[in-house]
C-alpha cells in the first residue's frame, strides 16, 4: 500500500480537485438547523471534514494567491460561467463553517467559494510565528487575498461577498474599496465600523504667539492622552481585561493550542459559550465604552485579568447531555476544527488582532477616510450574539458607513455562530438577498 507524504498530497491537490467530482446528493430539504442531504460516509473530494461535508462540495488548493497557496471549498462548479459568491469565515473557524450554506446557494445558480483565510486551516500563513512581520495580515492585504483568489478561479467580480466575525470587516473592506468587483455585501456578527477618520480642521489659527512658541520649543503642545481601557479594566473591583488585548499577547497562542483540557474540549467550551445554547447570552446595548460598562460583557469578551482563554471558557464547559443535544456542531464536526487548529495552532488567526495595534498598518485604511459602502448591504447575526453589542455605537457607525443598507436582522435561536447554528435561515436570507440584487 503506497503512503503519500503530506507534501505530495498537497501538491496533488494544488494541481486539481481532490478527485473526480460527484454530483450533489438529492436534498431532503431543511432540517431544524440546516439543510440535510443523503450523505455517504465519505466525501472523497475534500481535504478535511470528509464525513461531515456534503457531496457536491469539493476542496481546491490554489497557488499564487497574493504570495501564498490558498485552500477553498467550492460548490456549484459543475457548469461554467456561473456568477460567484464569496464566503469569508471568522475566528476561530474555517471555510468549513459554511458547509451547510454552500449547496443551497449553489442550487440558486452560483459558484460558491469559501476559503480558509490566510493563516487558517490549509491556506498559507499558518506557520507564522509571533515575531514575524504582521504586514501580510493587514486589512488591505486580506482584500488583495480575496481579489487574487477570485481572479485565479476565473471571476472578474462576485455577486455577493459575505463575512462572519473577523470575516465581516474583511467583506466590508472588499465592498468599500472595490465596489466594481464586490457587487453586494452581507456582514455577520461583527458590525462594520468604516474607515478611521482623518483629523479635520485641527490646525491652530496663525498667531504671532504660535511662531514665538515654535522658535522657543521647536514643537507644539501635545493633546492629553485618552484614558487607557486596558488600565481601567484592570482597576475594576474584579480586575478584567479585553479578549482582543489578550489575543495580541505572546502567550495567547500557546494557551489555546495546548490548553489543560485539550484542544477539543477547549473549542467545545468556546463555541458553546458564544452560542444560543448558553442560556446566559442575553445581549443588550452598552451605554458607553467605559470599563464599568464593558465589564457587563460576558467573560469570554472581557476576561478575568488572571486567566487565559482556555481557563476562562473551561468554567462554562457544557455537560455531556448538552454536547449530545448540540445538533449544529456535533462532536464529529468539532473534530475538524480541533484537528486543523491542533496541527497549526492559532497564531495565524491571532496576527490580525495585532494589526490594529501597529500604527503603520492600522493607518493604511485612513486612505479611504470619508468613503462609504455604496453597494447593497445587510447585517445578519444571532439574537443571542453579544458580538453585535460588544462596542457601544457600533451598529450606528455601520449604518452611517453604508449608504444602501437594508438593515439589521437578528435570527432567533442563534448566537455568535449564526451560519452554523441556524444555517437554514441564513441560506434562505442570503438567497433572497441575491435574487433581489442580481
Amino acid at each position: 500500500m503506497t503512503t503519500l507524504t503530506r507534501r505530495a498530497l498537497l501538491q496533488s491537490m494544488a494541481a486539481a480537485p481532490l478527485a473526480a467530482v460527484h454530483p450533489p446528493s438529492p436534498l431532503r430539504g431543511f432540517g431544524e438547523t440546516g439543510w440535510s442531504a443523503v450523505q455517504p460516509t465519505q466525501n472523497p473530494d475534500v481535504g478535511y471534514g470528509s464525513t461531515t461535508i456534503p457531496i457536491g462540495i469539493r476542496s481546491r488548493l490554489v497557488s499564487g494567491v497574493n504570495g501564498i497557496t490558498m485552500h477553498a471549498l467550492e460548490a456549484g462548479f459543475e457548469t461554467a460561467n456561473r456568477p460567484a459568491v464569496l464566503l469569508i469565515h471568522g475566528f476561530p473557524e474555517l471555510g468549513y463553517s459554511w458547509r451547510h450554506v454552500m449547496l443551497p446557494l449553489a442550487k440558486e445558480g452560483y459558484h460558491v467559494i469559501a476559503p480558509d483565510q490566510r493563516g487558517y486551516g490549509r491556506s498559507g500563513g499558518t506557520d507564522v510565528t509571533f515575531d514575524q512581520d504582521l504586514a501580510p495580515f493587514s486589512t488591505l492585504n486580506r482584500v488583495r487575498d480575496m481579489m487574487a483568489l477570485i481572479n485565479a478561479l476565473g471571476h472578474r467580480s462576485v455577486s455577493m461577498v459575505v463575512g462572519h466575525d473577523f470575516g465581516s470587516p474583511v467583506a466590508g473592506w472588499c465592498a468599500l474599496t472595490r465596489p466594481d468587483v464586490f457587487r453586494s455585501v452581507v456582514m455577520m456578527s461583527a458590525p462594520f465600523g468604516g474607515p478611521a477618520p482623518l483629523p479635520f480642521g485641527t490646525a491652530p489659527a496663525f498667531t504671532r504667539e504660535n511662531v514665538s512658541e515654535l522658535r522657543r520649543d521647536g514643537l507644539t503642545p501635545q493633546a492629553a492622552a485618552s484614558p487607557n481601557l486596558d488600565e481601567e479594566l484592570a482597576k475594576l473591583p474584579q480586575p478584567r481585561k479585553h479578549y482582543q488585548t489578550y489575543y495580541t499577547t505572546r502567550e495567547a497562542n500557546e494557551n489555546m493550542w495546548h490548553p489543560p483540557q485539550g484542544i477539543h474540549n477547549f473549542l467545545r467550551a468556546y463555541y458553546h459559550a458564544k452560542s444560543a445554547d448558553w442560556a446566559a447570552n442575553k445581549p443588550f446595548p452598552l451605554a458607553s465604552n467605559t470599563a464599568s460598562e464593558m465589564a457587563k460583557l460576558p467573560k469570554y469578551y472581557v476576561m478575568d485579568l488572571g486567566k487565559g482563554m482556555a481557563e476562562q471558557v473551561a468554567i462554562d464547559m457544557p455537560t455531556a447531555q448538552e454536547i449530545a443535544n448540540c445538533r449544529w456542531l456535533t462532536d464529529e464536526e468539532l473534530k475538524v476544527y480541533a484537528s486543523e487548529y491542533g496541527r497549526n495552532g492559532f497564531q495565524g488567526g491571532l496576527q490580525s488582532y495585532r494589526v490594529g495595534r501597529v500604527p503603520r498598518l492600522s493607518a493604511e485604511t485612513q486612505l479611504f477616510a470619508g468613503r462609504t459602502i455604496d453597494v447593497p448591504s445587510l447585517f445578519v447575526s444571532g439574537k443571542s450574539d453579544w458580538g453585535v453589542y460588544q462596542r457601544a455605537g457600533s451598529l450606528d457607525n455601520m449604518k452611517r458607513s453604508c449608504t444602501n443598507f437594508e438593515g439589521v436582522e437578528l435570527i432567533e435561536g442563534a448566537g455568535h455562530w449564526v451560519q452554523q447554528e441556524r444555517s437554514q435561515q441564513v441560506a434562505v436570507r442570503l438567497a433572497a438577498f441575491l435574487k433581489q440584487h442580481a
